[in-house]
């Protein structure tokens, strides 16, 4: 929840010019708030970046004062929605049952899913943390048919190494993102693992964007603070 209207044109302005005549390897997607997502499609959308959602209502329509529709957004040609983001199951109690039917809303209206999952510090240090990881992923996606599943991307949040003075080792996010990747493989097969994308979501920085990426099973970054300065973002980008 940052920026004003103005200050979210500013900053996409200058993340559109940065990559402007750049070849990415990769896609740049940019989630503000609900109600800038209209304007910056229509300002940016020739840059190449997908704007999306911070989230989306697992209702499609009735009197959920507050709530934000899937047909809502595709009518702006919103292109995806993050559903299941820490700050969502800790600030909102979401679980995953409630981020399952969140998931299939978006989906029935053709808008792609960046799903989250990740373990708190406490989990972590039970040894239970890919029991944790495992229920989120199979509760929330293994619904899913094998069609479904490509429009979706998956973010890995360590809880435990955001904002909390922990930082987690290229080798453990890789060593997460390696299982997440098995238990796609082993419910939808290896042709549908090789092809999702596994975006980790702990604190990417300049510095240490391009030792993350380099790791075989981490896609991309979703990226949080970093993001809100044009100059650390597109450094980022230049990490991928």
């Amino acid at each position: 929840m940052f920026k004003t209207h103005t200050d979210a044109n500013q900053l996409v302005d200058a993340i559109a010019d940065g990559i402007k005549g750049v070849t990415l390897n990769g896609e740049v997607w940019i989630a503000p708030a609900y109600i800038f997502i209209e304007s910056l499609q229509t300002n940016f959308g020739f840059s190449g970046i997908k704007f999306g959602a911070q989230d989306v209502s697992r209702y499609a329509e009735g009197a959920y004062t507050g709530e934000v529709s899937a047909p809502m957004l595709k009518s702006i040609d919103t292109h995806f929605v993050i559903v299941g983001h820490s700050e969502r199951r800790q600030y909102h109690q979401e679980n995953d049952v409630l981020i399952a039917e969140k998931i299939t809303a978006a989906l029935n209206n053709k808008l792609q899913v960046v799903y989250c999952c990740g373990e708190t510090l406490e989990q972590r240090n039970s040894g239970n943390h890919f029991d944790v990881v495992k229920q989120q992923v199979a509760t929330a996606l293994f619904n899913l048919s094998s069609e479904q599943i490509t429009h979706l991307v998956i973010a890995y949040e360590p809880v435990w190494a955001i904002g909390t003075g922990v930082t987690a080792t290229s080798a453990q996010a890789q060593e997460m993102h390696a299982f997440i990747r098995n238990l796609i493989a082993e419910q939808f097969g290896n042709a549908h693992a090789a092809a999702i994308r596994i975006l980790y979501g702990g604190s990417v920085k300049p510095n240490n964007s391009v030792e993350l990426f380099s790791q075989p099973d981490i896609d991309g970054g979703l990226i949080g603070g970093a993001s809100l300065v044009a100059d650390d973002f597109l450094k980022i980008i230049q990490g991928v």
